[in-house]
């Protein structure tokens, strides 16, 4: 016989998904920052790493086939091989990353970091509790990221100052609406997952819903980074 839900267990399954989801964000976060500052300690590493251009290319076209990797076939993988990937994506992109401790000061880092904190759970909380549907915020901030990332190919080649500061500026208003918009989704993914699902699935989508989230963060900081950042 099939079993109907109450809504104190759909509170219950949707809230330990949703802490789930967090938790995996921030294990990734943190491990990032381990990995990004030891990087940056290191002056081996620095060197091989930063005296290889087409190293750090290739770590960055790895970083991407990942994330797509991730993102498309996660439902085929077992929760421990999503979860590796997941973690070894994290740990890839602070080392590609570690060259912020070398460009700015500790102290800029540390207060765009709590500056990019504050506006993510502003957003986040925003995302929660809005009864406004946000699904239209969808395609406004695709085609935003998508003029975001050809400006920027475009501004390689011209190295223009202003262009990147105004890149840097839209990014930082796409990334905190993609902020609310996919913390609404992962809300809604909370409200509806089946009666029958199983452990695996649910940490499958949470480390999912982590890694978008994780991906908002890092993109949001690292703009905000350029504009209040002091350099070294």
């Amino acid at each position: 016989m099939e079993t109907v839900r109450t809504s104190q267990q759909v509170r219950a399954l949707s809230g330990t998904f949703i802490q789930s989801v967090y938790m995996w964000m921030a294990i990734g976060l943190g491990l990032t920052g381990l990995i990004s500052y030891y990087t940056a300690t290191n002056e081996a590493a620095i060197r091989f790493l930063f005296g290889t251009p087409m190293l750090l290319m290739g770590l960055c076209i790895a970083e991407l086939a990942m994330v797509v990797f991730l993102s498309v076939r996660i439902q085929k993988m077992s929760a421990t091989t999503a979860t590796a990937v997941f973690l070894a994506y994290a740990a890839l992109n602070g080392i590609t990353i570690s060259g912020i401790f070398l460009m700015y000061t500790m102290s800029s880092i540390a207060s765009t970091f709590f500056a990019a904190a504050g506006a993510f759970l502003a957003m986040t909380i925003y995302g929660m509790t809005t009864k406004k549907d946000l699904t239209s915020w969808g395609s406004f901030l695709f085609m935003g990221l998508i003029g975001m990332v050809i400006a920027s190919i475009v501004n390689m080649f011209l190295q223009s100052g202003p262009m990147g500061m105004i890149i840097s500026y839209v990014g930082v208003l796409v990334f905190t609406g993609l902020t609310a918009y996919d913390t609404q989704k992962i809300k809604e993914m909370a409200m509806t997952q089946p009666d029958d699902i199983g452990a695996s699935a649910i940490r499958k989508a949470s480390i999912l819903g982590a890694l978008t989230l994780y991906l908002d963060f890092i993109n949001l900081f690292l703009l905000l980074l350029r504009i209040m950042g002091d350099r070294d």
